[in-house]
Order: C-alpha cells, then sequence, then structure tokens
C-alpha cells in the first residue's frame, strides 16, 4: 500500500475519507527538521549552509514515519503548494531516505475527490528552487533575529527579540504613533444649504460649498464662515449645471490571504492570526456529524485572484439559477493578481458551490461560519455582473459662490444582490441620496444655511485589517508571514490593543530608534521589499540562493560590531584575571568594565562600588548590598553564589528581625521570613549551620511517634509536621475538651 504524508492530522483525516482506504495517509505535524534552537546553525564560515536537526518532539513522529515509509510500496508527499510545503516535503524525503530525483511529491489547491485524485495521477519531483528560496528566508532570518536580538538583551532588556520583517511592521506602528503625537490639529469650516425647488414639488436635499470663483473654498475660521454666510444670505440659489450618468460598480476580486484578513477585521472584529486560524481549519477539514471530515474552501496562503476554469463555470452556473441569467457578466470576470504575486495557485474559494452558506451552517459553530459565508459570497460576488447606479450631481450658484449636490439610486444590484463591500462610518448608503429632477436655471430656495466648525483629523493608528494591508502594499513579508507577525507584535507586548487599534508600548520605541539608529537598510521598507524579490528570484531560477546571503551579510556583520561597541572606551585598568585592559562598556544596567581580550577572557566587573546597606542577610546575616537590575535597585546578599538572599530595596533600616518559635533541630530561636511570593515561613537563626525550615511555628518539640516537627499553625491548632502521621499532641486536645 502507498504512504501518502501532509503536514496535518485534520487534512489526513479528510483525505483518508476520500481515498476510501487504499492509501494509509499519515501526518508529519508540520516541519520535523529545522535549525538548532539554542545555536545559530548557518556555517557564515562555510558559504552559509545550515545544519539542520530533527525539531523538539518530533523524534517519534519522525521513528514513526520511518517504519511506515519501510513498510510502503511508495511514499507520496503531500504537504502545502508553497515554499513552505515544498520544503517540508524535502525535509521528510532527505529524512526518510527517499531517491532525491524520484516523482514523490504530489500537490492540490484544494482537499476534494477529484483534486487529490488528479494530484495522484501527475506526480512529480522536489521543486528545489523552491526549496531554496524557503532555506534563503529561513537562513537570513535566522542571521538577522539570532544576531540582533542578543544586541537588544545587551543594550535594552532582557527577553526581547529582532526580526528582519517584524521590525519593519514594528517600525510601522512606531512612526504612524509618532505622526499622531506631532500632530497639530487645523480648523476649517463646511457651510451647508439646505435647498428646495420654488414650487416645493419635490423634496429639499443638501448642497455643500465646494468653490469659490471657479476655485476650490477653503474656510479657516469662523470669521471667514460668517462672511460667506452673509454672501449666501444676500444672494438668490439656481441651478447651474445637472449633471446625470449611469454609473458602475465592478465586483471584487475573490480573496486572496491580505483581502481575506482585512475584511474579516473590518466586518467581523477578527485579528489576522484568528482569521487564518478558522479558514486554515476550513481548508484541512473539520468533523461534520453523519459526514465525517469535510473541507470547505481551497488553499487559504495566496496572492493570486486567479481561480480554475471548472470553479468559474460551476460558479456561473449557480449564479444563473439562484440570481437569473441577467446577473451573469456578458464574458466572464477575470482579475489581474497585483504586481510580484506569485500566483502559484488559486484565490481562496468554496470548493462546492452548492454548499451554500445557509446548508454550511449546520456544520460550523459560529466563527468557522462567518468566515466561510465571507469567502462564499465574496467569491460568487466576484463572478457576478456590475451593479448599475443613476446618478446625478446638481451644481448651484450664489453671488460668486458654487455649491455641489451629488446622488445615486441603485438601478441593477449586480454583484451587490451577494455581497456588500466595506464602507466608512461616514459614508451614506448612496440610495439615501436622493435628488430632485432639476433643471439647469431653476431657482431654489434655502431652507436653512449653516456652517460647523471641524478640525483636521490625525492619521488613523493601524488596526489589523490597515497593517495587513500596509505590509502588502509595501511588499513587506509575504501573505503566509502577515498573521504570524501581528501574533508576534502582540506576545511580545511590543503593541497593545485599543479597540481594534494598535498602541506601541515604550519599549517598541527604544527597539526601532536602536535598530533603525545602526542598522537603517534592515529596517528600511524599500530594502525588505527588495529582499523579498530577490527570494522570487531564487524561485524563478535565476538566482543561487548563497549569493543573495554573502552579499546581504559582511555589511551587516560589519554593522553589528559597531552597534556593540558604539560608546566603549578602553582604560587604563588591567584584567585580574588575564592582564589585558580593559574596555568601559554601556549596558542595560549602567556601565561596566569588560575584558578587551574577550573571548578568551571573559572577566567582567561593575564599574561602580555597590553601597553595603544597614540591613543583614535573613539567611546567613552579612550585611546586604544595594544593587541595580533590569527592574531597579534591590537588595543582594553580598556572598553570592553561595548566598543567593534578595530583598526589594528602600528595606534598610526599617526591617527589624522577627524571631518566633524555637527551633527542634538546635534549640536557637526562629526568624519569620518571607518566600519569592510573599508566603511567610520560618528558617533557623543557625543557618547555615542548621538549615531546618517550616511553614509554620516551630514549638521546638518533637513528635514521639515519627519524629518530626510539633508546630503551632495559624489557627493556634498543635500538629504534627509529618502529613503521614496522625499523632495529635495531648495539649491539643485538652483544649478541644475544653
Amino acid at each position: 500500500m502507498d504512504l501518502i504524508i501532509v503536514e496535518s492530522p485534520s487534512k489526513a483525516k479528510t483525505i483518508s475519507k476520500y481515498l476510501k482506504g487504499k492509501y494509509r495517509v499519515d501526518a508529519s505535524g508540520g516541519h520535523i527538521r529545522d535549525l538548532p534552537q539554542k545555536t545559530l546553525g548557518v556555517a557564515v564560515d562555510k558559504n552559509f549552509e545550515p545544519r539542520y536537526v530533527t525539531s523538539p518532539g518530533k523524534e517519534e513522529t519522525v521513528r514513526r514515519l520511518s517504519e511506515e515509509a519501510k513498510k510502503a510500496d511508495r511514499v507520496l508527499l503531500a504537504t502545502d503548494p508553497d515554499r513552505e510545503g515544498e520544503a517540508i516535503s524535502w525535509h521528510l524525503q532527505t529524512v526518510l531516505g527517499l531517491p532525491s530525483d524520484g516523482e514523490n511529491r504530489i500537490e492540490f489547491n484544494e482537499i476534494s475527490p477529484k483534486a487529490v485524485q488528479r494530484a495522484l495521477e501527475h506526480p512529480r519531483r522536489i521543486n528545489y528552487n523552491l526549496v531554496d528560496a524557503q532555506q534563503a528566508r529561513r537562513v537570513l532570518d535566522r542571521l538577522v533575529g539570532y544576531k540582533l536580538s542578543p544586541l537588544l538583551n545587551s543594550k535594552i532588556s532582557n527577553g526581547l527579540s529582532a526580526g528582519r520583517v517584524q521590525s519593519v511592521a514594528l517600525r510601522l506602528v512606531v512612526e504612524r504613533e509618532r505622526e499622531i503625537q506631532a500632530f497639530k490639529p487645523e480648523e476649517y469650516w463646511t457651510i451647508t444649504a439646505e435647498l428646495q425647488d420654488e414650487g416645493k414639488k419635490y423634496s429639499p436635499f443638501k448642497a455643500t460649498l465646494e468653490k469659490r470663483a471657479g476655485k476650490k473654498c477653503r474656510i479657516g475660521s469662523k470669521e471667514q464662515a460668517d462672511e460667506v454666510l452673509a454672501a449666501l444670505a444676500a444672494g438668490a440659489y439656481s441651478v447651474a449645471h445637472v449633471k446625470k450618468s449611469v454609473t458602475r460598480s465592478h465586483a471584487p476580486a475573490p480573496f486572496t490571504t491580505s483581502t481575506l484578513q482585512q475584511d474579516a477585521s473590518n466586518k467581523l472584529g477578527m485579528s489576522a492570526p484568528e482569521t487564518m486560524l478558522m479558514a486554515q481549519h476550513l481548508y484541512e477539514g473539520l468533523d461534520v456529524e453523519g459526514e465525517g471530515h469535510v473541507a470547505f474552501v481551497t488553499y487559504i496562503r495566496t496572492d493570486s485572484t486567479r481561480i480554475s476554469q471548472d470553479a468559474q463555470q460551476a460558479a456561473l452556473a449557480f449564479i444563473e439559477e439562484k440570481f437569473g441569467k441577467e446577473y451573469c457578466p456578458a464574458k466572464p470576470n477575470f482579475y489581474a493578481s497585483k504586481k510580484g504575486a506569485q500566483d502559484a495557485h488559486e484565490a481562496i474559494r468554496p470548493i462546492d458551490v452548492t454548499l451554500t452558506p445557509e446548508r454550511a451552517k449546520k456544520m460550523l459553530d459560529k466563527k468557522h461560519y462567518n468566515v466561510y459565508k465571507l469567502i462564499y459570497e465574496r467569491f460568487i460576488a466576484s463572478q457576478m455582473a456590475e451593479a448599475l447606479y443613476d446618478s446625478m450631481q446638481i451644481e448651484i450658484e450664489n453671488s460668486g459662490y458654487q455649491l455641489k449636490a451629488t446622488g445615486r439610486t441603485l438601478r441593477f444590484a449586480g454583484f451587490t444582490a451577494i455581497y456588500a463591500e466595506s464602507r466608512k462610518e461616514e459614508d451614506e448608503e448612496p440610495s439615501a441620496r436622493l435628488l430632485p429632477p432639476l433643471d439647469e436655471g431653476d431657482a431654489l430656495t434655502a431652507l436653512g444655511v449653516k456652517g460647523e466648525q471641524k478640525f483636521t483629523k490625525p492619521p488613523v493608528r493601524y488596526t489589523d485589517a490597515s497593517l495587513v494591508k500596509a505590509m502588502e502594499e509595501k511588499g513587506i513579508g509575504r501573505p503566509s508571514t502577515y498573521a504570524s507577525i501581528i501574533s508576534v507584535l502582540n506576545k511580545r507586548k511590543y503593541v497593545v490593543k485599543e479597540g481594534k487599534y494598535m498602541i506601541p508600548t515604550p519599549i517598541a520605541y527604544r527597539i526601532t530608534d536602536m535598530l533603525v539608529k545602526y542598522f537603517t537598510d534592515i529596517m528600511d521598507v524599500g530594502f525588505t521589499a527588495d529582499m523579498e524579490e530577490k527570494l522570487d528570484e531564487i524561485e524563478d531560477g535565476g538566482k543561487d540562493w548563497h549569493s543573495i546571503i554573502a552579499a546581504f551579510y559582511p555589511p551587516f556583520a560589519e554593522k553589528l560590531r559597531y552597534a556593540n561597541t558604539d560608546g566603549d572606551e578602553m582604560t587604563e585598568i588591567l584584567c585580574k584575571k588575564c592582564g589585558h585592559p580593559m574596555v568601559r562598556k554601556t549596558g542595560k544596567y549602567g556601565k561596566y568594565l569588560a575584558c578587551s581580550n574577550y573571548p578568551a577572557c571573559s572577566n567582567i566587573i561593575g564599574e561602580e562600588v555597590p553601597q553595603v546597606s544597614t540591613t543583614p542577610c535573613p539567611k546567613c546575616g552579612a550585611m546586604m548590598l544595594v544593587k541595580t537590575g533590569r527592574y531597579g535597585k534591590f537588595l543582594a546578599c553580598p556572598n553570592y553564589p553561595k548566598c543567593k538572599s534578595t530583598l526589594p530595596f528602600g528595606e534598610e533600616g526599617k526591617r527589624e528581625e522577627q524571631l518566633e518559635g524555637v527551633c527542634p533541630e538546635c534549640g536557637k530561636p526562629m526568624r519569620k521570613l518571607l518566600s519569592k511570593r510573599g508566603k511567610a515561613y520560618y528558617g533557623c537563626s543557625g543557618y547555615p549551620n542548621c538549615k531546618f525550615m517550616s511553614w509554620d511555628v516551630p514549638t521546638g518539640e518533637k513528635c514521639p511517634e515519627c519524629g518530626s516537627a510539633i508546630v503551632r499553625t495559624a489557627k493556634g491548632m498543635l500538629k504534627c509536621s509529618n502529613k503521614e502521621c496522625k499523632y495529635r499532641p495531648p495539649k491539643e486536645a485538652k483544649e478541644e475538651k475544653a
């Protein structure tokens, strides 16, 4: 029996159902090999060759798949149809010992019986251009992240990370916030007149002042507004020009990864990571009662708007049956993909157009249903005829001022019969803007004219939708990376959400400023987009991936060295370990001295002499030192590392030693201490000679049955400290009897 290997168990279930036991289908759970977690894993001095190791936790998976591969007549690799999927197949091929030139790779854009069967009939070799493009990205990202993150940790704070794409996206958010902070609102006024024909045959309508003597009119103060209002009040209104036309609104293209995330954010309020999780489930398949595992949509990581001819014909047949022939366009709709799109596979669409949202609602939970409905309706709309509107513009003259009224009414719904595009809150529906059938020269009566003071607004903060759109437009990352980038920004606390809007945290400014200062090119949007184009050139087979890394790394390494040593000062102080001069450096905790003979000698010392506090160490009694850490000042025992006791700063002179209880081991008083979590416990004052400790107050007595300490609880009860011992002290028994 042949073995088919996919990434996810859900995908495996769906395919198994369609193949009806003719093949064995198993899942790798994604990558089985990757660069090592704790070392660079890239041989910088050996043409940047990566060193792959088995991914943590995947040892059992590799063992299982290896055993299955040995038993199988043939092994077919059916990972996702993109660079990442191709690389996973290559890793599987390598680890399982499959022939490198074997035709063991199959792919499909949708998980349907027809698509899977077609893929099985046309196996191919691994596309090594795709593999190399993914390798180049992985190595590039590892070099940047692995080298920049320690710099941030040493200069700013522990636990920080940087990334080739992630940091550029963060820069967008930070710079937008700075634009908002620097924004100074400017006053302006709008003049609106409510007008009606003199015969009052038609309903009143509103017109807005636009021009004065044929030039754009901007009113910047109340004085100017009053002047205009006075002139309009003294003059007469008349229709200067009427323009009537039929306008068309073309159906939007089917979803790409980017546009799906934007629409789900705008219409459903879903984050990009959440949208992609729901879409991934719909692609891989979900358990449906009575029907088994069912896949709903095609592959969901794509920047192409192309659809197959079969899908288009099915959509047109459905549209004609559901809405009528007039809703089908005269010629089928085709959409040009944006410049630079990989166009490897189709746009996101439902697998089966007869599986309508109404039918799917019984199969899916709310979130999966909402995303499926969005994908379904957008796809059907993309194949429908244009919407037609009767549009009208009326230009009105009064004392040299020109006012304008616009409106349109729906003539033919077209694609809007199923899909409504996102609108800004201030937009009105076209059908609400009805204008009377006026002619040029008609006189009008003013029912009211008013001026309204307004102020220009600052740029709007990024949302998931607008950040995805910005990344796509600027060429930052690829569709498969948008959601993960936003997820990292949130998880790392580089941004916080206020409603749906992103606000950078203080640490985000420091990270951005440092990286922009030392790594201008990496943090430049144009550089990042250019690197994406170079990765595309590798995929197209025109570039060797090693040469791209080799051109990037030396200048980057030089900037990294400068960033690490900027501000360093050679001193005459000699290292006590090796005799080399010490270098004065600045770190996140202030200035310190480091041996210039690093890495042969890694000696570092704090330049400032620690202040001795008046607080004794609660464990060993030595006078504690005032030190500075990432959270500010604190007290530390001078006997570190033998004694690792610490206390909050500000305790000196205030903390009186609290003695309570008697040690059952040596008879000395017990100290009342606090654990790291603030819970009280008792330690012998004879420490370190006596290391007895207890959560309850020791009485100095020992249990006659087991020899453990007799202690008094917070409620005043006496008991044996050994939980397994059932001995009850006589004193406690007498107290209960009394």
